[in-house]
């Protein structure tokens, strides 16, 4: 007999469980839809989804921001002021550093 009919014979019950963990290694590791990319996929997309709820919040405040500038004239003064350091024809500023 030869090597191989004898290797056949002797391991031929582990036949089935070596293909099944052939193919679950290639599950795992090859192709374009492997369990490891699909993984690193879903950590992508809830980090983005993470970054949309932070800038739809930072939206909303802009937003309420922008709204009470067109509402409210003494806080639009305000921030010309502040800011911009926009003045009255007949008035005179004075900035002073903060300490």
């Amino acid at each position: 007999m030869s090597i191989f009919s004898t290797l056949r014979e002797k391991y031929a019950r582990y036949i089935p469980a070596m293909v099944f963990v052939v193919f679950m290694v290639s599950l795992v590791c090859c192709g374009d839809n492997n369990y490891i990319r699909s993984c690193s996929f879903t950590k992508e997309i809830n980090a983005l989804k993470a970054e949309i709820k932070a800038d739809e919040d930072s939206t909303a405040i802009y937003e309420e921001r922008v709204r009470e500038l067109h509402t409210d004239r003494e806080s639009l003064e305000k921030l010309a002021r502040e800011k911009y350091g926009m003045k009255h024809e007949n008035e005179d500023v004075y900035i002073t550093p903060m300490p």
